[in-house]
């Protein structure tokens, strides 16, 4: 099954950028829409971001306007571009990947999922 690799997390101060990573360890991305899921302790997991396999994308209202998805399927690899970043966005981000779904989407049980990046906003 696909294995997912997310890097590029670490410690930022209210105001700056990160970016993160989702690379798919041998296997390609192509065929599947991606998503990047966030969870702080005591809450519940937020899907803040998708991009389909059409190259749409859909945010959450607590990041749109401030992140941006993409990927690069010629090098499996899914982006998280967080600009502006605030302290109530520290949380685990983690990627996930779902086949059959064409369009981005935050609503489908997506299938594939990584092990998280730490992000901390101070």
């Amino acid at each position: 099954h696909v294995q997912l690799v997310e890097s590029g997390g670490g410690s930022v101060q209210a105001g700056g950028s990160l970016k993160l990573s989702c690379t798919a360890s041998g296997y390609v991305i192509s065929p599947y829409t991606m998503a990047w899921f966030r969870q702080s302790p005591g809450k519940e997991r937020e899907g803040i971001a998708s991009i389909g396999i059409d190259g749409s994308t859909m945010y959450s209202d607590s990041v749109k306007g401030r992140f941006a998805i993409s990927r690069d399927d010629a090098r499996s690899t899914l982006y998280l571009e967080m600009t502006n970043l605030r302290p109530e966005d520290t949380a685990m981000y983690t990627c996930a990947a779902v086949e059959r779904e064409p369009k981005a989407t935050l609503l489908a049980v997506y299938r594939y999922w990584g092990q998280g990046t730490q992000v901390t906003v101070s």
